[in-house]
């Protein structure tokens, strides 16, 4: 074996995606040690999305302080790649669930530091920003964050406020002319690996709302507010998004960024694959190895392996999924350009005993893959 592409998303909560290939490179190193090993740590959007792009492509952290999901100062960053021209920014820097455990309300959370940091990253220059939405506590549409870059929202009597899950339903009009005139001439891409639309009971309140918190009167609550922001938006804009397939991401933000700032949608993994010029890479390669923490059949709608295992079958390289647990519906992946799955795990127990040894059982897992190889070689 002359190369390998290492293409893994993280093991939420074990193992990020920078460990996972790290341990199948030292793998990779005891079986073929003249073995060109290309790392190309990924992710989907959601936390660790900046850390994942820089790894690949080498670029500068910005760090600097924001407003939190119920308005405190967070401290929150932003990836510069390519010499500062992108920008890559995930939201659940500064509105992700973690900064709200103990608290958990999407009927007040905001976005409006994700606004902060969108704002910050054309001030420095940035022709094309990468916003990934994944692990949000909020449920504003989007709105904060576009009240952030200069978007005013009207109620009847004609006050302008910042709404937020619970006060959505109160828009009577929108302008959104300030926001488009700063972002003027910036490409802006939103990634999401989901594909549902803004409302309705499999929209964003109804799916996502009860891990932030919500009880079924909220959700019931927060739905038909979703449906009073697209009335408005759409008397006064004209557009009409709600069911686009991604509306329904980080409490309905993938629709905002459509609908209020312009942004085109699009899978995660796609937008870092083609960043990362994955396409490139892989050539040449006689085997990519991807990964996440569960295998299974909602892995199908544009996760990771699904999406480094599509571009494998493109480039004719055959790929391996190493995996913490295989669950159902997957099988379909392997005619997507998956060729085999292993879990992880060496013993039937449960997460919090298996775990701690998440890395050497990756590691060994990895190196027992390899050795078949080689023994299929000789």
């Amino acid at each position: 074996m002359k190369k390998i592409v290492l293409a893994p998303d993280s093991f939420k909560g074990t193992l990020s995606s920078q460990q996972v290939c790290r341990e199948i490179a030292q793998a990779a190193g005891k079986v073929f040690p003249r073995c060109q090993v290309i790392v190309v740590p990924v992710a989907d959007g959601g936390e660790g999305s900046v850390e994942a792009f820089l790894s690949a492509v080498g670029g500068e952290r910005k760090e600097l302080e924001v407003q939190g999901p119920f308005g405190e100062g967070v401290p929150a960053f932003y990836g510069l790649l390519d010499g500062g021209r992108t920008g890559v920014i995930e939201m659940a820097a500064c509105a992700g669930l973690p900064l709200a455990q103990g608290r958990l309300d999407p009927a007040r959370a905001s976005t409006y530091g994700v606004g902060q940091l969108l704002v910050q990253a054309v001030e420095q220059g940035c022709e094309k920003i990468i916003l990934g939405l994944g692990g949000s506590c909020t449920n504003d549409g989007g709105c904060g964050a576009a009240a952030a870059a200069g978007a005013r929202f009207f109620r009847e009597n004609g006050e302008s406020f910042v709404p937020t899950g619970g006060t959505l339903g109160e828009i009577a009009q929108v302008d959104v002319g300030e926001l488009r005139e700063k972002f003027r001439g910036v490409e802006l891409i939103a990634m999401c690996d989901i594909d549902n639309p803004l409302y309705g009971k499999t929209g964003a309140a109804y799916v996502f709302g009860p891990q932030k918190g919500a009880d079924p009167a909220l959700v019931e609550l927060l739905d038909q507010n979703l449906r009073g922001l697209e009335r408005a938006v759409k008397k006064s804009l004209g557009v009409d998004l709600a069911q686009m397939p991604g509306a329904g991401a980080a409490g309905g933000m993938g629709y905002g960024m459509a609908a209020l700032f312009g942004a085109k949608l699009q899978p995660g993994i796609d937008t870092v694959l083609d960043t990362v010029d994955f396409d490139g890479l892989v050539k040449g390669a006689d085997l990519v190895f991807s990964g996440e923490g569960r295998l299974d059949s909602q892995s199908l709608g544009g996760k990771v392996v699904d999406g480094v295992a599509r571009r494998a079958k493109d480039a004719g390289v055959p790929l391996v999924a190493l995996v913490g647990q295989i669950g159902e519906g997957f099988e379909p992946m392997y005619h997507r350009g998956l060729s085999a799955v292993f879990s992880i795990n060496r013993a039937a127990q449960p997460l919090e005993e298996s775990a701690p040894h998440a890395a050497e059982n990756l590691g060994l897992t990895a190196e027992n893959v390899l050795r078949l190889w080689r023994a299929g070689e000789s």
